[in-house]
């Protein structure tokens, strides 16, 4: 029997600037769902019953409300999960918060409402009172800590394997349909191309050697693949991060050298969707005073202005923005714990998918 799969969300294709070579093509693919290494990702549980959604009740016109709320054992599996993701050594580390504005990754468990995540960075442009991740049943169910395992991993960047091009998996299409149409997964056929059928660039698959154990990988019963003949009895990934699983993650997100400066912890990142020639301000209110990195990241030529907010007037500190080619995209600057900050910030041009956020470390 099928078990319950991850289903992502059909993304639209990433527009990239013509003329780009293929090597600068697959680059551009491969890096734009990927944090920056050392950064601290913050996860959030929605624990407030007022934060649910609104579903239609069938054959009934009524609608019905599924909280996003989950128990303390759900919180714990995925707990769990963050910690064995973290033990292999990543440059990425993950802190729970209490509060989700401070969280990139917000993560609920509406039942019925499948599991998913957003892959990487797409989670810095989900509305800051929107969910980044759903587990739509009972984690704590065995065999349900590899598709909380899985999850995350999309969370950190990461795409289903079995979709990799290197996979050369030719399937029955049909059967495939089929079997993903009835329980427990109930998916149409949209959903089946886009989580399993439709076939990744090169740039977005996690290696060049397809890694049938990877935690990315879907497990299916016999019938749904045609050749390669091995696995036409299936397919039954190991249910952890495989060997390869872990050189992709720590090839991206390598461990911090104790030498280097302090990793990279965002208290405060936002998207800017931004045309060229626009701007955008954003607040910052530091945690701690010290001295902070603010910078943007991300597909665009960006400067920045960072102002002190005195008696409701900005008050000038560091960057420049004098009209001319962009010349800096990050400032250092020393913030003071409970006063307020604005960073103004200017689009100059983008590359890749346009796409660029705001960070203070």
């Amino acid at each position: 029997m099928t078990r319950r799969l991850c289903s992502l969300p059909r993304q639209p294709a990433p527009c990239f600037a013509p003329g780009l070579t293929a090597e600068r093509l697959g680059a551009l693919l491969a890096g734009r769902r990927m944090w920056v290494n050392g950064t601290v990702l913050h996860y959030y549980f929605y624990d407030d019953v007022c934060a649910a959604s609104v579903i239609p009740v069938p054959g009934t016109g009524e609608l019905r409300r599924v909280p996003w709320a989950g128990g303390e054992a759900q919180r714990d599996a995925v707990r769990a999960c963050f910690r064995e993701w973290q033990g292999l050594g990543i440059g990425v580390t993950f802190a729970e918060v209490g509060d989700r504005h401070e969280a990139e990754l917000r993560i609920g468990f509406q039942t019925g409402g499948g599991s998913w995540s957003a892959v990487g960075r797409e989670a810095l442009s989900v509305g800051r009172g929107e969910r980044t991740m759903n587990l739509g049943w009972d984690v704590t169910w065995p065999g349900e800590h590899a598709t909380v395992l899985h999850v995350i991993g999309h969370a950190l960047g990461m795409a289903h394997e079995h979709q990799s091009p290197y996979a050369g998996l030719h399937w029955d299409d049909e059967a495939v349909y089929a079997e993903l149409a009835g329980p427990p997964n109930f998916w149409n056929r949209e959903t089946t191309d886009t989580n399993v059928l439709h076939t990744l660039e090169a740039g977005e698959a996690s290696g060049s050697v397809w890694d049938p154990h990877s935690i990315m990988t879907f497990p299916f019963g016999p019938g749904l693949v045609l050749e390669p003949e091995q696995y036409r009895g299936g397919l039954r990934p190991s249910g952890a991060p495989s060997p390869a699983d872990k050189e992709f993650v720590l090839r991206w997100y390598p461990p911090a050298d104790p030498a280097a400066p302090a990793a990279l912890v965002p208290f405060r990142s936002a998207p800017l969707g931004l045309g060229p020639g626009e701007q955008a301000d954003f607040t910052v209110e530091p945690p701690e005073t010290r001295d902070y990195t603010v910078g943007t990241f991300g597909d665009a030529d960006t400067v920045l202005v960072v102002f002190e907010e005195r008696d409701g007037e900005p008050r000038f500190l560091a960057g420049h923005d004098d009209g001319g080619a962009p010349d800096n995209a990050a400032v250092r600057v020393r913030l003071v714990k409970g006063r307020r900050y604005v960073v103004r910030v200017r689009l100059y041009s983008t590359w890749g998918s346009g796409e660029t956020a705001v960070m203070c470390w």
